[in-house]
């Protein structure tokens, strides 16, 4: 299979300069090539990306569809100063990231991981693997989707990776400040299906209120509590299946 000139070797590294990058015309998915190259020591801001993915993955191991030629998927590894606890951040900065690059004013986020334009359709998706060792983490692999990218791709690539480290090296409080506006999810009823999932399966019902600087997205539950849910244990985030009464006092006040 030949790739599209525009993401061959010599396109992509022009466009990348001297940053460490494996291209393919075609793979199962470029997140497998680039985590067996992290445990092999990769540095970080190493990418790997194909024209084509046979079995492309997203968050949680949800399954993706790559077009060739027309879509964009890749995936960057970073070697972070990032404290295990706040496992689930880099889904808020590395989203945010995707939205600097490929968002407007009418776009906005719908946490954790899906640009979305004013009508709901995806623009970009992206998933995240965080290798913990024993006191830090070791690295993290994001694996970016943007739908519709027609070539050339190398350059919207090259603007991807550098917004996406800057993002993810950035203060939790600044990402925020930028992040929670534009975030669509917030404000809205959402029933969190968590891993593992099935009829038995744990979920939480409320309204989400925040985002915090672990990348956990905050549900106010119908008794007032408020539950915190890492996107990394997340399987479905969807609406109600029916109306959810919401709580008659909140924080202690009333609700008008």
């Amino acid at each position: 299979m030949d790739m599209n000139g525009d993401l061959t070797q010599p396109e992509v590294a022009a466009a990348l300069g001297d940053r460490p990058v494996r291209t393919y015309p075609a793979l199962l998915s470029t997140e497998a090539v680039a985590m067996a190259w992290a445990r092999g020591g990769a540095p970080s801001g190493s990418v790997v990306v194909a024209d084509y993915q046979a079995s492309p993955r997203g968050r949680g191991g949800l399954p993706w569809t790559v077009r060739q030629g027309q879509g964009l998927g890749f995936t960057l590894l970073i070697r972070p100063e990032l404290p295990p606890e706040r496992e689930g951040w880099p889904y808020v900065a590395a989203l945010l990231a995707l939205h600097d690059v490929i968002g407007s004013s009418d776009t906005g986020l719908a946490w954790p991981d899906t640009v979305h334009a004013a009508g709901g359709a995806a623009l970009a998706r992206l998933g995240v693997y965080v290798e913990l060792g024993p006191s830090r983490t070791d690295w993290i692999s994001v694996t970016v989707l943007v739908d519709d990218a027609p070539p050339p791709r190398a350059a919207l690539m090259a603007r991807l990776v550098a917004v996406l480290e800057e993002r993810l090296t950035a203060p939790a409080e600044q990402v925020l400040a930028d992040y929670l506006p534009r975030c669509s999810t917030l404000g809205r009823q959402r029933r969190a299906r968590l891993i593992p999932m099935g009829p038995g399966g744990p979920e939480v019902t409320g309204e989400a209120v925040d985002v915090l600087a672990d990348g956990a997205l905050v549900l106010l539950t119908a008794r007032g509590n408020r539950v915190a849910v890492p996107p990394h244990n997340l399987g479905l985030l969807e609406e109600p299946a029916r109306p959810v009464e919401p709580p008659e006092r909140l924080f202690g006040q009333s609700r008008s």
